[in-house]
């Protein structure tokens, strides 16, 4: 035990954690780096160039003549991918602070910071990308020891592209961070901070064992749920899984004890022997709160249960996805889920496709709002059909959140402006060092579900970088925004938005359908309502067939009585005809600017 080390990596998106974790691989010979980061394993991750998932690897290092056992957990940067950042965290007793050099300290890169100092872990920071003409290490040295306070010297540089410092990392683990602490004689304890589904080999969890001694054959149970499993197979994890014949405390590995339902496992549980039970779980992690909501449907009603059950392993490999069932008019039946952000929900669209192969139609994200009735009764409601009858509310309140934006001066002045267009309120700003600003603001979470990120990085060129957190509810005077199609209500675009922005963003979003549905035989009217009252509207033409090309000259009455049969027909296919609303309208309507 006194030979293990434990550690994570966290940084701000995009400073080389991954490149940096090559490096360390490769110096310690644990696998031949053949392509850039080897540890995003998902195509996905390949192709945007982030992590999603936090991967776990073992390596080996002989340092004064000792072997060392160096477990290294890489985490993903985004503001949305938190949650993994937070569990990686509780498997770990130190972590790698990296800093980019040429961008210096970023939201991500401090809320990760606290998140880890909340876990008492040992950080040791690390400057990467020094090799770069852009870097200023000096500046962004006084920027670390103010956030840590830190000495300079035991600030390490680094280069993940050419490996300079490399060595110095791995000696500063093995010497500064603790070895795990725990009682081998003890009942066993281990906590579970992630799994993963193999449709061969059923449910494969990932633990670090705090207490006690672990075996293959032993009889084990999770202890959240009560479920009892024989350990089949237990092993560490280097870039595949290795099977072991025992794993003790302070370890990292994996189990697979024959767990066919997703259910049965939860991240966070603890997992303890049958015979010599422990007394109570390990304090596990918070459960996630998710921060924006969306219906998925399947395209074709018969995929619901395969859709239920693609969720269900897509949960497994990542815990901060949540759903529930719903059913919608226009949709039929599918699910409400809980997403960390807009870039979560991206991602888990794209891998519902490529890993189980479901196409699905995603409604128009949205938060969740704490509605009033005059009777004093309040419900929490995710999607505007489920707002009771205006006459009944007494007043809506929608959740806050405190916003922190660390950027230069130079882009305070838009910044500003886009806040203040958000309806944000800001509370004060502080200088950090030298010529950059943190803004803190009061913001609806709302307003910045959407495309706030997007447009913070546009104006800002990519420097200014954000992060938040919840603070309670709100009363504001919200209205629910409809969408109708020749009269009939799309369930699926309507949107709760505030009074001001309702009567703009009805006109925009009518302009919007106008261009992406296509023309049918008869004519289509676009209305934006509130109520019974409506705000805006938008037609588009029928196509029509030429009828009048056969006659030459004549009496005009000729002319006119083929138009009025053709209108005449026009009508009855109006009411009868139903207008078909591609999937690009609906992902469309969100980008709306």
């Amino acid at each position: 035990m006194k030979n293990i080390r434990n550690f994570c990596i966290i940084a701000h998106i995009d400073h080389g954690k991954s490149t940096l974790a090559d490096r360390l691989l490769e110096y310690t010979q644990t696998i031949k780096v053949t392509e850039g980061q080897m540890l995003d394993d998902m195509d996905l991750e390949r192709e945007r160039g982030i992590t999603i998932k936090s991967h776990a690897i073992q390596m080996e290092y002989t340092y004064n003549g000792e072997k060392y056992i160096l477990n290294l957990i890489d985490t993903p940067g985004h503001v949305d991918f938190s949650y993994e950042v937070s569990r990686s965290i509780a498997a770990c007793e130190g972590a790698l602070l990296i800093v980019d050099a040429s961008q210096g300290v970023q939201a991500q890169t401090i809320s990760n910071l606290y998140m880890a100092l909340e876990h008492d872990l040992e950080i040791i920071p690390v400057l990467n990308k020094c090799d770069m003409a852009s870097a200023m290490p000096e500046e962004v040295e006084d920027e670390i020891i103010d956030l840590l306070g830190c000495k300079r010297e035991e600030i390490i540089r680094a280069s993940g592209k050419t490996g300079m410092g490399v060595e110095e990392i791995l000696k500063a683990v093995v010497e500064r961070i603790p070895h795990p602490e725990g009682d081998e004689e003890a009942p066993l304890q281990a906590l579970i901070f992630d799994s993963v589904f193999n449709s061969f080999r059923g449910i494969i969890a990932y633990f670090k064992i705090e207490n006690g001694v672990l075996r293959t054959g032993d009889k084990v149970k999770f202890f959240n749920t009560g479920k009892e499993y024989d350990a089949d197979e237990i092993g560490v994890l280097k870039m595949d899984m290795v099977p072991r014949k025992e794993l003790r405390t302070g370890d990292v590995g994996y189990i697979i004890s024959g767990i066919k339902t997703s259910r049965e496992v939860k991240v966070g549980d603890t997992i303890t022997h049958i015979a010599n039970p422990c007394d109570k779980a390990i304090e596990g992690f918070e459960e996630v709160k998710p921060m924006v909501f969306a219906g998925v449907y399947p395209i074709e009603a018969e995929d619901y249960e395969n859709l239920r059950a693609s969720l269900e392993k897509l949960q497994l490999n990542d815990a901060s996805l949540t759903f529930q069932p719903e059913s919608s008019l226009a949709l039929g039946f599918g699910f409400r889920c809980g997403f960390l952000g807009l870039l979560h929900m991206e991602i888990v669209q794209e891998r519902l496709d490529r890993e189980f192969d479901m196409n699905v139609i995603t409604t128009v994200p949205n938060v969740s709002y704490m509605i009033y009735d005059k009777q004093g009764g309040v419900q929490e409601v995710h999607n505007p059909g489920g707002m009771p009858d205006p006459t009944l509310i007494d007043h809506i309140e929608e959740p806050f959140i405190d916003a922190s934006i660390i950027t230069t001066t130079d882009y305070i002045g838009p910044i500003m402006t886009l806040c203040l267009g958000k309806r944000g309120e800001l509370v004060r700003q502080d200088y950090i060092s030298g010529n950059r600003v943190e803004l803190h603001y009061k913001m609806p979470l709302g307003e910045i579900v959407i495309d706030f990120y997007d447009k913070l990085k546009s104006i800002s060129k990519g420097y200014a970088s954000f992060d938040y957190h919840q603070s309670g509810f709100r009363p504001s005077k919200l209205v629910k925004l409809d969408i109708l199609l020749n009269g009939e209500s799309v369930d699926a675009l309507s949107t709760l938005t505030h009074f001001d922005n309702a009567y703009d963003l009805g006109r925009r979003m009518c302009e919007k359908l106008k261009e992406l549905i296509p023309r049918q035989q008869f004519e289509i009217a676009i209305q934006a309502a509130i109520g019974a009252k409506i705000i805006a509207r938008e037609t588009i033409k029928a196509v029509r067939k030429d009828v009048t090309a056969k006659c030459y000259g004549g009496d005009v009455s000729r002319k006119r009585k083929l138009l009025e049969k053709q209108k005449k027909g026009k009508k009855r296919m109006k009411q009868i005809g139903t207008v078909e609303v591609p999937q690009k309208a609906f992902l469309a309507v969100l980008k709306l600017d």
